[in-house]
């Protein structure tokens, strides 16, 4: 691994943006397409460039191998189920709150990680971090404003995908000695073979009417926020490692919410500022035990 340059860092806010600028798009998708539909298109699209790379390095994908199942298990919780959650939820919800709410996915996977792996135990920053972020969630469910009894259960459903990511990245941990293109190009296989039956049987994409705009954002999805953020990742990560990589934690939320105002002119409370501070915060004491050995609790 190098020291970051400022290659580095611009490369990084380009991920960041990249990721952000998803939720906006979702948003314009729905007024087109149905969120299942928009889940095939976001895994089929994002397989292309993942796979062709694949291809250019000459690795070997693995979809069909003897661990398909593992494949095919990962692509259905860690894709499918959230790129349909995220785009059920953003139907009813602004844009902006799916990225606060997105934003959770640190946290959630800090608090997993203490049942299911053995070097992740909780410990005084983590403990902190988790309830410093979620009560920023928890702070965010009592703008009546933005969230009320019509659409809460969108918003949750929200909340409910990004535990799936984490979920998903739980179920990874058990072919992790593979390469990261290999399984990303089998997760982005069988989510696709997974997802459009699915969405043949229950939508019929076909007989939708969509306005240009849902057609260039649900294009972009696929191929932006999925398929090329994914192979910027596997720069980063080659070049500076995952910790730094994971400094995208803090800035998705902010440009989500900052890309929200701007396409779909969103409004911003007062509530919605003070808990994307918080689950920043909390982000950052999670990520800071990580360097910091401290007391376990």
């Amino acid at each position: 691994m190098r020291n970051p340059k400022s290659l580095d860092y611009f490369l990084l806010v380009v991920l960041s943006l990249l990721w952000a600028s998803a939720f906006f798009n979702i948003k314009i998708a729905t007024y087109s397409f149905g969120p299942i539909t928009i889940a095939f298109f976001r895994v089929f699209l994002g397989a292309i460039p993942v796979v062709l790379l694949c291809l250019v390095k000459k690795i070997k994908i693995e979809a069909f191998s003897k661990d398909w199942l593992w494949f095919a298990s990962i692509g259905f919780i860690n894709l499918v189920i959230p790129f349909f959650l995220i785009a059920y939820g953003v139907q009813k919800v602004q844009s902006n709150l799916a990225a606060i709410l997105m934003a959770t996915t640190p946290l959630s996977a800090t608090i997993l990680a203490h049942f299911f792996t053995e070097n992740e135990k909780f410990n005084l920053y983590k403990t902190l971090g988790i309830l410093i972020g979620f009560s920023g969630i928890v702070f965010l469910f009592s703008d009546k404003i933005l969230i009320s009894d019509e659409n809460i259960f969108y918003a949750l459903s929200i909340l409910l995908g990004s535990t799936c990511y984490v979920i998903g990245g739980i179920l990874t941990l058990k072919i992790s000695k593979k390469r990261n293109e290999n399984v990303t190009a089998s997760i982005l296989i069988w989510g696709s073979i997974i997802v459009f039956p699915i969405s043949i049987f229950l939508e019929q994409p076909w007989n939708s009417t969509p306005s240009p705009d849902s057609m260039i954002a649900l294009l972009y999805l696929g191929v932006f926020p999925t398929g090329i953020a994914w192979l910027l990742r596997f720069h980063i990560l080659k070049n500076n490692g995952l910790v730094f990589q994971s400094q995208v934690a803090y800035l998705i939320p902010i440009f989500g919410v900052i890309l929200g105002f701007i396409f779909l002119n969103e409004l911003i409370t007062s509530k919605v500022i003070v808990s994307l501070l918080l689950v920043i915060l909390g982000i950052y004491l999670v990520k800071r035990s990580n360097k910091i050995k401290v007391t376990s609790v």
